[in-house]
């Protein structure tokens, strides 16, 4: 790699890192954490809802803050870098896409399950009509065959997409099987490749790297490694990775290491790290955003949240289906008291 910006990464602390915090973002949040990554040359900076756009629900976890807030506040200290917002065509609507760049927004990320690129069609066509920079966000990637994710990856592309990724919604790929489907897609389409990780497994970063060997150019990371479960690929620290190995970013890694540190750290309210609970999302191939209903619900049934995650892996539940884990836990409750 010989280019000025080899690698492009998109920080996604203000959009996956709202689970972490229960979605609990303020303005003034934004404005510190977003000034401080546009300062230090971070490319794309995601915004909204951890579960996109129109994500504030009951079922999903209410916003403290209006998203749209959120999006202006980001875009109005940036002048490098560029706002991007996640939309999951079934929660988010066009109508709010149309308002998110209204609001500054420069890309969209439309998030389907990965065997259902066909939802997608409409976002991506009329977020290139707002004039958006627009991605195919493959999530629980690791749930099909590689031959399956190229398929959905080709439909991606034929919708006008700029970048697909490969999402590992659960933490549950392992480095052999992220070189696998990153090299398989390199070779049957003409687009951007990217990676978004989740930690797991303590894997984010290596399946980060490796993404990167095998020629993805867009990966996804989070300061202080703030996301759902245990967290994303650590921007920091892959900026200094990335650095170490002569593959450029455009990233201060100094300043990186000062708004973690000074910034983010301290909106944190328990440290980010591989609990049980997280660790059983990547072992069960559960999409990440469930550990804290499991945990709630757990709570409320009386039973193992470890329990309700095997279940829903075995069942092979995606997100968008958070009302299934009351469900779940109340089966398993019940079998208990049956049994005893």
């Amino acid at each position: 790699m010989t280019n000025t910006q080899d690698i492009i990464i998109t920080e996604v602390a203000l959009r996956d890192g709202s689970h972490a915090i229960a979605h609990q973002y303020t303005v003034d949040h934004v404005l510190k954490v977003a000034k401080a990554l546009n300062d230090a040359g971070v490319p794309y900076i995601e915004v909204s809802h951890g579960d996109g756009l129109s994500g504030s629900s009951l079922q999903f976890g209410l916003s403290r803050t209006n998203e749209m807030e959120l999006i202006e506040a980001a875009a109005s200290v940036s002048d490098h870098s560029k706002v991007a917002v996640l939309l999951l065509p079934g929660i988010g609507t066009i109508k709010d896409l149309k308002e998110a760049a209204q609001h500054g927004a420069k890309m969209a990320r439309i998030a389907t399950h990965v065997t259902e690129a066909d939802v997608a069609s409409q976002h991506i066509a009329a977020a290139k009509e707002l004039g958006m920079e627009t991605v195919g966000f493959l999530m629980m990637s690791h749930m099909v065959e590689v031959d399956k994710l190229v398929g959905q990856a080709k439909l991606m592309e034929s919708y006008g997409a700029d970048t697909v990724y490969v999402v590992d919604s659960a933490g549950a790929l392992l480095p052999n099987q992220v070189s696998e489907r990153i090299r398989t897609l390199k070779q049957h389409i003409g687009i951007n490749i990217g990676f978004h990780g989740h930690n797991n497994l303590s894997l984010a970063m290596a399946n980060s790297l490796v993404a990167i060997e095998e020629g993805a150019t867009r990966i996804d990371g989070s300061v202080r490694c703030l996301g759902a479960g245990a967290g994303n690929t650590q921007t920091e620290v892959l900026v200094s990775v990335l650095d170490r190995m002569g593959i450029q970013t455009g990233i201060d890694v100094y300043k990186m290491m000062d708004l973690a540190e000074e910034i983010v750290a301290p909106i944190l309210q328990t440290p980010q790290e591989i609990t049980r609970d997280s660790l059983v999302l990547g072992y069960a191939g559960v999409y990440s955003s469930f550990a804290l209903h499991a945990k709630r619900a757990a709570t409320k049934f009386g039973i193992d949240s470890r329990e309700i995650l095997l279940e829903l892996g075995r069942r092979k539940v995606i997100g968008g289906q958070e009302d299934m884990i009351i469900d779940v836990a109340a089966e398993i409750a019940k079998r208990k008291v049956l049994t005893k």
